[in-house]
């Protein structure tokens, strides 16, 4: 019977290639973690561990849902394009939809030019995956993410079998990533802010843009 043990066991030894690439990015997690607790003496605090290890279970999170959706046909099941992975839920957000402006998008527009659409969504969850992996530009990937979710919880609204809340909880989850900036704790953003500040604002990046992605 699974369980959480065996669920993350099989996620991590599946022998696929995006497996490896995962496996990439967690050792990218880790050794910038590591750099960053080594060389920056405030990222050395219990908050900010944590908030790496939440960021990095979210970010894991978005990775895993990418897997259902692979390109060329964006499914994990190729033989049956239009009736699983993201043709079907395509589908289904155009019929179960809150908004219906946001129903008429999808059934007229976005399901017609399917593979127009399919690899801007991809692309978009891909990123926000590596960007809560790796800690970075959070702030800047956590709003997309938070607009995706967005997306989600209006669209699949009064879908059968969803529970509403399972995306607006992900969707709180997002805008705190982006309002508290959790690419500074033990991420990339923690290094690249810490550089910017010894170089003291020699004028490469501005404040604003830096405040901004980070």
């Amino acid at each position: 019977m699974p369980n959480p043990l065996s669920d993350v066991l099989n996620f991590l030894l599946d022998p696929a290639w995006m497996t490896g690439v995962f496996w990439l990015l967690i050792l990218g997690s880790f050794a910038i973690a590591a750099y960053a607790w080594a060389t920056i003496e405030g990222q050395r605090t219990p908050r900010h561990l944590a908030d790496w290890i939440l960021r990095f279970l979210i970010g894991s999170m978005w990775w895993q849902q990418t897997l259902w959706k692979l390109p060329p046909y964006y499914t994990d099941h190729p033989d049956q394009p239009t009736t699983t992975g993201l043709y079907y839920w395509m589908t289904t957000l155009g019929k179960s939809a809150s908004v219906p402006l946001q129903g008429d998008f999808v059934n007229n527009i976005v399901l017609p030019h399917f593979y127009l659409f399919a690899p801007i969504v991809y692309v978009l969850e891909v990123l926000t995956a590596v960007s809560l992996l790796l800690g970075l530009f959070v702030r800047f990937w956590g709003a997309i993410g938070a607009l995706q979710v967005l997306n989600l919880w209006l669209g699949l609204y009064n879908a059968y079998g969803e529970w509403p809340w399972t995306y607006f909880f992900l969707l709180v989850l997002q805008l705190i990533f982006t309002f508290h900036q959790y690419g500074r704790s033990l991420g990339l953003d923690a290094i690249i802010v810490e550089r910017y500040a010894r170089a003291n604002g020699r004028g490469v990046v501005s404040n604003f843009v830096l405040r901004a992605l980070t």
